[in-house]
């Protein structure tokens, strides 16, 4: 079956709605390429390299909390209620970000926005299957996964431009001014706060433990990354698997879940779908550090660099854009073929990033060239694994498997990050530092990362194979 135009999307009242869940990610978006670009400026002002990382690893973190509540959140306050918590709390983790004196402040801060972030981010999500008909959800997805893009160009300007005259709290500020706007759009076009999404209030309980055990997992590894040693890394990434073993335990035996049921189980096609899912997204974590790599072994400006970076995300809106009105046989080969690219794309970057230029236009035009086939890739094959997981998920669960879209993106982002900390940091970026420090790292860091967008690729083909006879057995 054909896949509905984009002006059935805009149309029939649907228009409003949409914008309105591609505006909550855009703003969950803008504000990790705001953080990105003005990282190095804050490192120099207020200090802090060694906790680079965990700017984007406690950020993450919080969003697994606010993602993994959303659902629970939707069902007793509703889809216009919802919406407004999570800005409020995201809101004011950025106000604590812009006033913030110290690195531990802004730590704070960062977590607290990913909190109402993630809150945003599942919403997005989780909201399509209820305000929009089955047919216009390839197009929505493909919409909020789309939008990236106009962060992509919005965020980086905004942080460049404040980390360029060097003010870059007025960054965090222009973003609470976009929060502010957001809240008002939500306001006017979403369902009232008493329009709760089918099937109400479930009188779950918060899943503490869970989560905690999921959290402490990713701040064990991060913790580890701030020591350049090798035993300390292994432990801290011994502790995170044995945290994430008792996670796995109590979401088996929990009547209230975090993820559907055949989440942990990879011979699933649920299962599989998120095990491909968790191994593309963490190629793309590795990009949080091209900015400081681009001005540190490059010696561009934090704007240059800001909008160089963005040309990955801009990779995956074009992919996601181009990809959306596929069918089923196509779609099956673009989950692969996405991988691939993003591989080939971190392979180059592995070999490009550590040699220093001069700057010059040719020096640039070869980065730029390489950086946007990582997110080219991702947005490819991403919006299908999305549309799949809403169709295959048991009939009882799909509401669920909607909202943990975003918990699965969250907590493969969260490891990833925190890895790319160990591996930098082992590989020199504080100790020696400096441009030579810097380019070791970059060689490690996306060396590395390319490796896992080849498991992706060996698990994406794995899956084609399998959503090929689940067509075949429909037909």
């Amino acid at each position: 079956m054909a896949t509905p135009a984009w002006r059935e999307l805009f149309g029939g009242g649907h228009g409003g709605r949409a914008v309105a869940l591609a505006a909550g990610v855009t703003l969950h978006a803008i504000n990790i390429f705001v953080a990105a670009t003005i990282m190095p400026s804050v490192v120099a002002d207020i200090g802090g390299l060694a906790w680079y990382a965990w700017n984007t690893t406690l950020f993450t973190v919080g969003s697994i909390v606010g993602a993994a509540g959303s659902a629970e959140l939707l069902a007793r306050q509703g889809v216009r209620s919802a919406y407004r918590m999570g800005t409020a709390a995201f809101a004011a983790g950025t106000l604590v970000c812009a006033l913030a004196p110290a690195m531990p402040v802004l730590l704070a801060g960062r977590t607290l926005q990913g909190l109402g972030g993630g809150v945003l981010f599942a919403l997005s999500y989780a909201v399509i299957r209820l305000v929009l008909p089955q047919p216009l959800w390839p197009r929505a997805i493909a919409l909020v996964s789309g939008t990236w893009g106009v962060a992509a160009l919005s965020g980086p300007f905004v942080g460049g431009i404040f980390a360029q005259i060097g003010h870059w709290r007025l960054a965090f500020w222009t973003v609470i001014a976009a929060t502010a706007a957001f809240a008002l759009l939500c306001a006017r076009v979403l369902p009232p706060a008493t329009a709760a999404p089918p099937g109400g209030s479930s009188g779950m309980r918060f899943p503490v433990r869970r989560l905690a055990l999921l959290a402490g997992a990713a701040l064990a590894i991060s913790g580890a990354s701030v020591v350049p040693s090798l035993a300390v890394n292994a432990a801290g990434v011994a502790v995170a698997l044995a945290l994430l073993a008792g996670m796995v335990r109590l979401e088996r035996r929990a009547t209230v879940r975090l993820l559907p049921a055949d989440a942990f189980r990879p011979r699933s096609p649920l299962g599989a779908i998120y095990l491909t899912m968790a191994l593309i997204i963490s190629g793309t974590n590795c990009i949080v550090f091209v900015p400081y790599l681009l001005q540190t072994v490059h010696g561009l400006s934090p704007l240059a660099a800001g909008y160089l970076t963005v040309l990955q995300a801009l990779g995956w809106t074009v992919g996601a854009l181009i990809s959306a009105g596929l069918g089923e046989g196509r779609a099956r080969k673009a989950v692969v073929f996405g991988p691939m690219v993003t591989m080939l794309g971190l392979a180059g970057l592995a070999v490009r990033m550590p040699i220093p230029g001069d700057g010059t236009l040719l020096h640039v035009a070869s980065i730029a060239a390489i950086l946007p086939l990582v997110g080219l890739g991702i947005g490819i094959g991403w919006p299908h694994l999305l549309t799949r997981v809403m169709t295959v998920a048991a009939e009882g669960e799909r509401g669920l498997a909607s909202s943990s879209i975003s918990t699965v993106q969250l907590v493969a982002s969260a490891f990833a990050t925190a890895l790319a900390g160990v591996i930098v940091n082992l590989a020199g970026l504080t100790v020696p530092g400096g441009r030579v420090g810097a380019a070791n790292a970059a060689l490690w860091l996306f060396g590395c990362f390319a490796v896992s967008s080849l498991l992706a690729v060996l698990s994406a083909a794995s899956l084609a194979r399998r959503m090929r006879r689940l067509d075949e057995d429909r037909t």
